[in-house]
């Protein structure tokens, strides 16, 4: 069973799945159980902990399989990027904010260079920086995205015409190998996927979100910037996040400005999360959660995608 594109051929994988770097959940264990299952796992480095890289780029490097790592760009310093690239990492995945600092870092170090993107200005100007593979991500995806995203099915294959020769990878709203299948169709040469494996015995979350994952329904998640800010998290108000439903989305709902200046709502927050009364993170979740009921090793759950691919596509009569 083959499912060749030049995604796979350039990183030298069996199968066009990638794991979506989220930050602290995608850990040395996941993504080195991704890439044993032949797809390509990329370490969730958010923000470039020097002290959580040390800790987890060792697991997915003693690997045998090509690996890499994903980073927040509006968040980190060239520091963090040597560090990583210190490792050998056959490619770094860079999102949210302009790349453009480290991108001849990437280059020297031997490293393929993997920029997503939220919309066509953001496409173009990847293609002007030499990315070698381009994420399209949609806003069905969990976690952050563009506050101005467009849907993954008309998005994809826009930034596929628009960059063409380069790879594109679909991101947003995929669990399983339908959707893959469906990426593929649509131009892309592979899927990025997040919150499916979340869901997996590997991921680094706490049981109550793996819970919640499995319990969410999409119509259950929502884009917004409240759990940013009673959070008190830098993050950029211009992207949003898609979460599982909480308790201070209903309260603020709406008011951000007004949260974010009141001083005893983000102390509420805090204490709410101290003594259990809400979790300790917001459960970032996709549009597809409704597909995700089990909780398999990752290295299985790729290999039983792209089977489901390669079934969907052969009966699609594309293989």
């Amino acid at each position: 069973m083959t499912l060749s594109t030049v995604f796979t051929e350039m990183l030298g994988v069996r199968y066009p799945i990638a794991l979506a770097p989220m930050g602290g959940s995608a850990g040395g264990a996941l993504a080195a159980a991704v890439s044993r299952g032949g797809g390509f796992g990329i370490l969730g480095g958010a923000y470039g902990d020097p002290e959580w890289l040390a800790r987890e780029v060792p697991i997915v490097a003693s690997t045998e399989g090509p690996w890499g790592v994903g980073f927040l760009t509006w968040g980190i310093d060239l520091a963090a990027v040597e560090l990583a690239l210190s490792y050998g990492p056959s490619a770094v995945m860079l999102s949210f904010g302009d790349p453009s600092p480290y991108v001849e870092h990437v280059r020297r170090a031997g490293a393929l260079l993997i920029l997503q993107v939220t919309d066509l200005e953001e496409a173009k100007r990847a293609v002007d920086l030499g990315a070698d593979v381009i994420v399209a991500q949609g806003t069905e995806s969990g976690g952050h995205g563009a506050v101005r995203g467009r849907s993954t099915l008309p998005f994809v294959p826009a930034v596929v015409d628009l960059v063409a020769p380069v790879p594109v990878l679909a991101a947003g709203g995929i669990a399983d190998g339908r959707g893959v299948a469906a990426a593929l169709v649509l131009g892309a040469a592979g899927a990025l996927i997040g919150t499916r494996f979340q869901a997996t015995t590997e991921a680094l979350v706490d049981p109550s979100i793996t819970k919640a994952i499995l319990e969410g329904r999409g119509e259950d998640t929502e884009r917004s910037t409240v759990l940013d800010i009673a959070r008190g998290s830098s993050w950029p108000s211009k992207y949003p996040a898609r979460t599982l439903g909480h308790p201070y989305l209903d309260r603020w709902r709406g008011r951000e400005a007004e949260l974010a200046a009141d001083p005893q709502a983000l102390q509420d927050y805090q204490d709410d999360v101290a003594r259990g009364a809400i979790p300790s993170q917001p459960v970032w979740a996709g549009e597809a959660v409704d597909l995700i009921t089990d909780l398999p090793s990752a290295q299985d759950l790729v290999t039983a995608m792209a089977a489901q691919a390669e079934d969907a596509l052969t009966r699609a009569g594309r293989r």
